[in-house]
Formats: structure tokens, sequence, C-alpha cells
């Protein structure tokens, strides 16, 4: 029975991985804090270890005795109150994990890393839009994007003879890096957050010029995982989506539906009108020490007007057959919001 370490695991994304990793009968070892909940992590076949990603020394100890075939590194910050914290997890706790697991020289088969189209930016905007390619430039205008990208160009330039630390480990790690979109399904909070709105009918967009934006269902994306896991190439990089571009009053108009078609007024907000309500949003949030959803990184996010990417080497190469597009994904969200009493 081959081993997998799963990072991040009592997250969104994690807790899905850590499912389908049972399903196929791996050892499982789930890595969390010491505050991590629990709650979707109740399988008895689970082993649980804490890991500190911010210290190479203290990861090298807890992991030391370990030996992982499989490593799917999903653990990472979405949200921060200042910028410095997404680089001190996303990049450096990459970095870390990468420089310990050398150092022990684990017999690692596949290192598959959870990036984000964010890395790219806002390129491509010239209508009409078309697709991002893996052959593009990144231009990340988030810190989010920023700190992922350097996690990438780490990995991608990264050898252990390379470390100025002594590593006593050889080789190379076999990495696969995936650069979802948005990543929606039960249990994710940021979408959940647009239904609840919705549902107390109320609805926002952003911008008068066309947006096209892309999903992929949490489902889709562990699909990925594990074929990254089995026939990724090392050293690859690849989008994944449902393969299909929305526009953004679509998944409104789907939550909409499956909530009954509830009343509700559409509001368009200009970009500068997001802008100032993300600066305060940002300002009331250090003061009070609560990270809040409309952020300075929200803004450029939301103003982003092409979120198109061209899965077809994930296709291709890993197999990768997207089985939910957004109109089945929004129903099974919806109904699980409804059946956990989040709706």
């Amino acid at each position: 029975m081959k081993k997998i370490l799963i990072t991040g695991a009592s997250g969104f994304i994690g807790s899905f991985i850590v499912e389908e990793a049972l399903r196929r009968e791996l050892e499982v070892w789930a890595a969390v804090r010491p505050t991590s909940s629990r709650k979707y992590l109740q399988d008895t076949r689970i082993r649980f270890i804490e890991l500190d990603f911010g210290s190479e020394e203290k990861l090298t100890e807890q992991l030391r005795g370990h030996d992982f075939e499989y490593i799917v590194h999903a653990a990472g910050a979405t949200k921060c109150l200042h910028r410095k914290d997404f680089f001190r997890t996303n990049t450096e706790g990459t970095k870390h994990l990468v420089r310990a697991i050398l150092r022990l020289s684990m017999p690692i088969e596949k290192f598959v890393y959870i990036s984000s189209l964010s890395v790219f930016g806002p390129i491509c905007e010239q209508q009409p839009y078309r697709e991002i390619l893996e052959s593009d430039t990144p231009h990340p205008n988030t810190a989010y994007g920023e700190s992922k990208l350097q996690a990438e160009e780490f990995l991608e330039n990264y050898s252990p003879s390379s470390n100025t630390s002594p590593t006593g480990g050889q080789g190379s790690l076999p990495y696969v890096i995936l650069r979802p979109t948005g990543v929606y399904g039960p249990r994710e909070r940021d979408y959940f957050l647009m239904a609840k709105t919705i549902k107390n009918h109320t609805d926002f967009a952003v911008g008068y010029k066309q947006q096209d934006i892309t999903f992929v269902f949490v489902k889709d994306l562990v699909q990925a995982v594990f074929l990254a896991l089995e026939r990724g190439r090392p050293g690859r990089k690849y989008f994944i989506s449902d393969g299909k571009a929305y526009q953004s009053s679509t998944f409104s108009r789907l939550v909409r539906r499956e909530l009954g078609s509830p009343w509700w007024i559409r509001l368009t907000v200009p970009v500068w009108g997001l802008r100032v309500v993300t600066f305060f949003g940002e300002y009331i949030g250090r003061l009070t020490g609560t990270i809040s959803a409309l952020n300075n990184d929200k803004y450029n996010i939301m103003k982003q007007r092409n979120w198109r990417c061209d899965i077809s080497p994930a296709v291709k190469e890993l197999g990768y057959k997207p089985q939910y597009d957004l109109e089945r994904g929004v129903k099974e969200t919806i109904k699980w919001y409804k059946d956990n009493e989040w709706l």
C-alpha cells in the first residue's frame, strides 16, 4: 500500500483529496495544524501528522522516519491581513517542505503542487478574449498570485546542490504543478457567500466590460490531482477548469434557480466603486485584525476580465475529463448547502 501525504488536509480542497485517496485504498496521512478542524476528516483510516511549515528544521524532524511515495501540497493561504503573510505561507512554506523532504531522501514518486490560474494575472484581455496558454508570460497582480508564482519558480529552479544548508539528500523532486481556476463545491465558503447574498435578494456584478470567467468543481480538481500523480510528467504545469467559459451572470442565475428563484435586485458596480469598497474593507480589516472578503487582492481578481485558460494539455497528457459543467456543479453545491443547513 502506497503512502500519500496531503497538506492542507482540513481545508476545502484538501478534505476532498483525502476522501479520494481513501477510496483508492492508499495509506493516507493528513497534515494538519494543532488548531485545524477535523470535521471532514472523521474516517478512522486517516493518520494525522502535525507539520510546521514555518521552519525547515522543524519540518525535517516532524517528517523524519516517514517515507511517502506521493505528496500533494494543497496547503496555502488565500486571504491574509498583510501582504507578507502570503509569501510566508505560500512561498516560504513550500520551500521549507521541499527542502525537508529532499534532506530526508524520501522515495517520492510524484509531488503535486496546487497552484492557481492567478499566477498569470490580467493578460489576454484584448477582445475577443483568447485562452491563456502555458507559453504566456505570467504577470500576477495579486499578492496571492505572486506568492504562488514564486513557489512555482522555486520548484522549477531548485536543486539540492544549490541549497546552502546541509541536505544529505540526492536527486531532484518529480513535481507536477496544477493551476486550477475558481474552485467551487460543497464546503467552500467564498462562493457560499455569493449564494447567501442571492438568497437575501441581492446580486452584484463588477464593471461593464465583458467578463469571461471559468470554474472547476472540486471533484474534477481532485480527479486532476490523481491523474497527475499517475501520469503527470515531472516538471509539467497544467491549467484545470471545466473547459468552458461563462459570463459573469451565469453563476448567479444558476444559484438563484436552485434556490427556488427568489426575487432579487441585480446591481452592477463600476470598477472604481469596487475599489473604494475594497480599500476601506482592507483598512478596517487591519484595524480589527479580521480578514475581510473585500480586500485589495479581491479587487484585482474581480476587475480582471479574462479567466479563459487552455486545458488541452491536461486532457491530452493526463486523460483529464471534466465531469461537471457549471449547471451540474451548482446544483450539487446548493443541495449540499441546504442539506447541511448553510442556506
